[in-house]
């Protein structure tokens, strides 16, 4: 491997790092104001994830042969990632408040009832107009006031982009107004229900 190539793929890694501590926020979040077991069970799976991540990003760093000048402007890339991997232990933790199924704090309770934004799931099911729609294609936060954290698929809890597509069984989590969450909800699943463990 070249060092162009190391580079790229130093940088690649450093944004897989950067995503994932961000869906791990995410999710945490959601688990907290769901109180979704599931939620923070897959929060619990990203942290160890997060950790073989982080490590195999800082042995490609270091084990890279830089120039003295070069290695020191990755030393701050290093810092960031640490910081990367403090950000993903703290959702853990968030997590785990879930996962201990200590009864919700009365004021998270007020809280989650005062916001004015909330998160919700919804399952895409056979005669959704979304199915093999991007989500740029889709404008759910135009339409309903929601935007799409993350996707549930095949077992797995993905960061979607815009140019995600949307498919059938997906199990899409959202944040946003509550007035949007029945408009995401028929959009989804427009005839049926759909039960979400």
């Amino acid at each position: 491997m070249n060092q162009h190539e190391r580079i790229k793929e130093i940088a690649a890694q450093f944004v897989e790092l950067k995503d994932t501590s961000e869906l791990m926020i995410d999710l945490a979040y959601s688990a907290l104001f769901l109180n979704s077991r599931e939620l923070a069970e897959e929060v619990q799976q990203l942290e160890e994830y997060m950790d073989n991540l982080h490590t195999d990003f800082e042995l490609l760093a270091l084990t890279s042969d830089f120039t003295e000048e070069e290695a020191s402007g990755f030393l701050g890339l290093i810092r960031l990632a640490v910081a990367t991997e403090r950000i993903a232990d703290a959702a853990a933790e968030m997590a785990e408040v879930v996962l201990r199924g200590i009864e919700p704090h009365p004021v998270l309770k007020l809280t989650i009832r005062e916001a004015e934004e909330t998160v919700t799931q919804a399952c895409v099911t056979r005669n959704s107009p979304l199915i093999n729609q991007t989500l740029k294609e889709a404008r759910l936060p135009e339409e309903t006031g929601m935007a799409v954290l993350a996707i549930k698929r095949a077992g797995k809890t993905l960061r979607p982009k815009s140019d995600s597509k949307i498919q059938l069984g997906d199990i899409l989590i959202a944040s946003g107004y509550a007035e949007g969450v029945e408009d995401l909800k028929k959009l989804a699943s427009p005839e049926e229900v759909c039960d979400i463990e």
